[in-house]
């Protein structure tokens, strides 16, 4: 596998082996996870930093890479990177809770959800961000039609991304929340977070695989598991679940929407994937290592180029 970075950025995945052997003379940056082959982030944050160096030269010595590590193996992976003069990271499923111990520095508003999606590498530290709930406010208001703010919000999930999605609906003031999780513990770890940081708040939790609790009528649905990133994934909840919804966000992405999002459409229901969540979550860290405007809609554009060419040839 190459070290230097010689091929298309956007095509290389690293492993630990060839992190350890990773040399380049630029800027690299990368996003974490496992399974990771799939991501579009190299894509976007590539298109990005090529339309960026128009204006600023020394940009165009920046790469974007993948890196898959299985959790055991996050600290070894943060490590290097720091070593190989890495300038930041996104991190996604399984690593956003789990990397916080490794962390030098964690932002108060990473602090309140618990979960970290972006790393920088400053000044021989580590710092933690979260830039998930600007990216799913931003995405909700764009791909629905409609602000988190006065909703009475469900959401789904209790691992990193939830976390991030219900203190990001809390911030901005949704009316109501209710999480649910299928694991009892994850959920009640959740729970008293939100409660201890949010007193005034109202917020419920349920278990997914028991008793559904009488939800406000048409309540937003935020789907914030990764179920779905399997084609033959169920729903992550039942039809007679979604038809006390008005609207519906899954943030799994797929190229002619997730199974959720088609049934919701089906039933008439305003729906829409994490395509806009990948890409304004995206901006918020490329503007966070650059300090620099980033061009939020080549993102888009490039990002949906890319879902149309896997279309095309699946």
């Amino acid at each position: 596998m190459p070290t230097d970075a010689s091929t298309s950025p956007e095509s290389l995945t690293l492993g630990v082996p060839a992190l350890e052997g990773y040399r380049y003379d630029g800027i690299s940056l990368a996003v974490v996870g496992f399974p990771i082959r799939h991501s579009l982030s190299p894509v976007m944050h590539m298109a990005a930093l090529r339309e960026m160096a128009r204006k600023e030269p020394d940009l165009a010595s920046w790469v974007y890479h993948r890196i898959e590590a299985v959790p055991e193996h996050l600290k070894k992976v943060i490590e290097l990177c720091g070593e190989r003069g890495f300038r930041g990271l996104n991190l996604t499923i399984p690593h956003k809770v789990e990397v916080i111990p490794f962390l030098d520095e964690v932002d108060a508003g990473a602090l309140r959800m618990g979960a970290v999606n972006t790393l920088l590498f400053d000044s021989r530290k580590v710092r933690g961000f979260n830039t998930d709930g600007d990216g799913m406010v931003a995405s909700v208001a764009e791909g629905l039609g409609r602000p988190i703010r006065g909703e009475n919000v469900v959401l789904i999930g209790a691992g990193g991304a939830a976390r991030a999605a219900a203190v990001k609906c809390l911030d901005v003031g949704c009316k109501s929340l209710w999480v649910g999780n299928r694991s009892a513990d994850r959920l009640e770890l959740l729970l008293n977070n939100l409660r201890s940081n949010y007193p005034s708040a109202e917020v419920h939790g349920f278990l997914t695989g028991g008793c559904v609790p009488e939800l406000p009528a048409g309540s937003l649905l935020i789907q914030a598991t990764s179920v779905g990133l399997k084609e033959g994934d169920a729903l992550p909840v039942s039809p007679q679940f979604l038809g006390k919804m008005a609207a519906v966000f899954d943030m799994v992405y797929s190229g002619d929407g997730t199974r959720l999002v088609r049934t919701a459409k089906e039933m008439g229901l305003k729906a829409c994937d994490g395509l806009g969540m990948l890409v304004h979550q995206g901006a918020k860290a490329l503007e966070l290592w650059t300090g620099m405007h980033v061009p939020v809609e080549r993102m888009k554009q490039a990002v949906m180029q890319a879902v149309e060419r896997k279309d095309e040839r699946s």
